[in-house]
């Protein structure tokens, strides 16, 4: 369910990438712990909003803070800061040049992590889940109960095609956090990926109860069509299409779900051929339907 975005202590840059599943989140580096808590609740609260029309004037205005510095030797927070413009444009590799730099100065305990948690971020965004998992690890060595920092190494982990671990990480996860949807719908994935149905749909009702969002609900229609109950799949993929009716995959889905129930599925098909998926529509010809 979700893509990660910056967030600074200074100008607090909002979420969108899930998601899903993929949920992950980039914080400034120089603030106290109370800033720490309040900015995460704020994110937890905005993480399902669309990006504001604003936003490209927050980059610029955090690039400008960046560099405002008057002493010749930047701070760990400009750093940071430094750190977070470069994420929030996607250029990654520039962002763990400028947190590790943030490091390499006066960071300590939340922040420490909170540094090296961004950098696990950039370094999945890159794709190199290896090296994410190491500055994942190096963060929850500081903080061992920085539940975002064990969803986000479960997921690289989840990347690598290592579900028993990913399970692990999730699972601590949760007993830090019991009310993170996030941590329920990616553990989901996993025990589907194993082969494990029913912990999954348990694991995707207990993210739905949470938060009722789409991902979740086709998530759980794909693990019950896995099973063979094709009528609780269309329930589920057609729950995802309410929120999202424009989701291709919960139209193909639904369509396959469909045909196996010998229900009628050729709208599905063509809705999803019309929303960009190429073998529906293919599907769509092969089988003669008509609109």
């Amino acid at each position: 369910m979700g893509s990660a975005s910056p967030i600074s202590y200074f100008s607090k840059m909002k979420q969108l990438l899930t998601i899903v599943f993929i949920g992950l989140v980039f914080f400034g580096c120089n603030s106290n712990d109370a800033e720490i808590e309040e900015l995460k609740r704020e994110v937890e609260e905005l993480k399902n909003q669309k990006p504001q029309d604003s936003k490209e004037e927050e980059n610029d205005e955090i690039q400008n803070d960046t560099y405002s510095n008057t002493s010749s030797t930047p701070t760990a927070e400009e750093y940071c800061n430094k750190g977070v413009y470069y994420a929030e444009k996607g250029e990654y590799q520039l962002a763990i040049d400028n947190f590790t730099k943030g490091i390499k100065l006066d960071l300590d305990g939340a922040n420490l992590a909170i540094a090296y948690y961004n950098i696990g971020i950039a370094y999945s965004k890159l794709g190199n889940y290896e090296d994410a998992i190491a500055d994942y690890t190096r963060a929850i060595r500081i903080d061992p109960d920085y539940a975002k920092a064990y969803i986000s190494r479960g997921s690289a982990y989840s990347k690598l095609g290592n579900y028993e671990e990913a399970i692990a990480d999730y699972t601590r996860a949760i007993r830090i956090d019991h009310y993170d949807d996030d941590a329920y719908n990616n553990r989901g994935i996993a025990y589907r990926k194993l082969g494990n149905y029913e912990d999954a749909i348990a694991d995707y009702t207990r993210a739905i109860r949470l938060d009722p969002a789409a991902d979740a609900y086709y998530n759980r229609g794909y693990a019950y069509a896995d099973l063979g109950n094709y009528e609780d799949a269309i329930a589920d993929y057609t729950r995802a299409i309410r929120i999202d009716p424009n989701d291709p995959s919960a139209y193909r889905s639904r369509g396959i779900a469909k045909q196996n129930a010998g229900l009628s599925y050729c709208s599905d098909y063509k809705r999803a051929c019309d929303l960009g998926k190429k073998d529906c529509c293919n599907w769509y010809i092969e089988d003669n339907c008509k609109d």
